[in-house]
């Protein structure tokens, strides 16, 4: 076996030592919930979790994988090395795509560890002024739809007109930032009806009614996706859901969240958990895979808070991602053959963050005709993980271009993925292999089959 697949006994920490730095005034963890050393204490040095770590898996370092990272952490946190630029960019290259939690055989809670440790270098380190205005940006237009919205005309002429073909080719894209190249090879196809695309407020079921929903609709998704959430409430609403959808919610606050920046993502919490409050819901359906894992964490994010952690907990105790829900109601609506061969993508968000697995592919198997694949390596990450792809976008070339192989060697007819993420990162690295293919959401297979149509594409 490899280094990158072999698990340790011993976990060789000799590289960290390196970062003991000479006498200077030191930055460590401040008193605002820093990693819990209890949580660090679990981790046992094992090794299990090097086979699925990406940045292991692409560099071999150990300071670059789980155990090395929690190992850094406990550095920190006992004051041996400070919240210095090596830690910060080894904490940064972490995709949090949770795929050592899946692997991790002692129950090492590193999704709490990582996100704890991101708030302290968000607050705490000394990053370039480039990037720091970068940063800003990306958290200044996503997680805003409006804004998102307004860029749609824009974007729309880009592809249009021929831009696009310009800036990728050789003569061009040599003086285009690597960072601006990265995030505009992950852009979606943009369509001008975006522009007006809405779902209504309130939709009856349309069989007897089994549950009064809330359907999150992202900001991304509801303005580069939204046939997904048109395709969720017909779904919803086959199987006998009432489908409320708040005119007013906003950001869930995911992106913010899993890039340490903690406090924007409570307020956007809690803005949310007092949206769908008022409407009054069962169940609130997400069917995106990183917003998903976020509000089902409302409850521990929360935890503190006098006002709203109760309500948190109540909150994420009745969040389902669309598969889930599907699994519970089980199938009332008619399905209609679809006779592809589709490979599905496990969303890490989906599979490690929430533990969600069999309920898309037992969704997808309810379809006549479907012949459902396994990709290769199923448990690496794709490369997109929230913003990972737009501030690290070599590494994420590379794990999306090995996911690209891995889908094209079981050669299936189309794609399906549960996170719009991912299906763009997916879709990019296809273009950079010279081919193309229909990449969906589970749901909108699931809904061409009970509407008796082939998914478009």
């Amino acid at each position: 076996m490899t280094m990158a697949n072999q698990p340790s006994e011993n976990g060789d920490i000799s590289a960290i030592s390196r970062l003991q730095h000479r006498p200077l005034p030191m930055l460590t963890f401040d008193d605002h919930q820093p990693p819990d050393p209890e949580l660090i204490a679990d981790c046992v040095h094992c090794g299990f979790c090097l086979p699925t770590c990406p940045t292991y898996l692409l560099w071999g370092e150990e300071m670059d994988s789980p155990r090395g990272r929690i190992q850094l952490m406990k550095m920190v946190s006992e004051r041996e090395v400070g919240l210095n630029k090596t830690f910060t960019r080894h904490i940064d290259q972490c995709l949090g795509c949770m795929a050592c939690v899946t692997a991790c055989p002692s129950g090492v809670q590193y999704d709490k560890l990582i996100e704890a440790t991101r708030s302290q270098v968000d607050r705490h380190a000394r990053r370039s002024l480039p990037d720091r205005l970068y940063r800003s940006l990306l958290f200044a237009l996503f997680p805003h739809p409006a804004r998102l919205r307004a860029l749609v005309p824009l974007l729309w002429l880009y592809q249009k007109i021929g831009i696009k073909r310009l800036v990728r080719s050789k003569r061009v894209s040599r003086f285009v930032p690597d960072r601006i190249l990265g995030m505009e090879s992950v852009l979606p196809l943009v369509r001008l009806k975006s522009l007006f695309s809405r779902q209504v407020v309130f939709t009856r079921a349309r069989s007897p009614r089994r549950r009064r929903v809330g359907l999150l609709t992202g900001c991304v998704q509801r303005v580069f996706f939204d046939p997904v959430n048109a395709a969720t409430v017909r779904v919803l609403v086959a199987e006998g859901c009432d489908v409320v959808v708040p005119p007013t919610q906003g950001c869930c606050g995911a992106l913010h969240v899993h890039a340490g920046r903690e406090d924007q993502g409570l307020k956007h919490a809690r803005k949310l958990i007092e949206t769908f409050e008022t409407w009054a819901v069962d169940t609130i359906v997400v069917n995106a895979a990183g917003c998903g894992s976020n509000l089902k964490e409302y409850g521990y994010l929360l935890r503190n808070d006098p006002v709203y952690a109760e309500r948190a907990r109540v909150f994420s105790d009745s969040v389902r991602d669309i598969s889930e829900l599907l699994a519970e109601l089980e199938p009332v609506a008619p399905r209609h053959p679809i006779p592809l061969r589709v490979a599905y993508h496990d969303a890490c968000h989906l599979a490690h963050a929430q533990n969600i697995r069999r309920q898309p592919r037992e969704a997808l198997r309810t379809i006549p005709g479907i012949e459902l694949l396994d990709i290769p390596e199923t448990e690496i990450c794709c490369g997109s993980a929230g913003i990972y792809n737009l501030v690290e976008p070599e590494p994420a070339t590379e794990l999306g271009d090995r996911k690209g192989r891995n889908i094209l060697s079981v050669q299936p007819d189309v794609i399906v993925t549960a996170n719009p993420g991912c299906l763009l990162q997916i879709r990019a690295a296809l273009e950079r292999a010279g081919t193309s293919m229909a990449i969906f959401h589970p749901v909108e297979l699931v809904d061409a089959s009970i509407r008796g149509v082939m998914p478009p594409g």
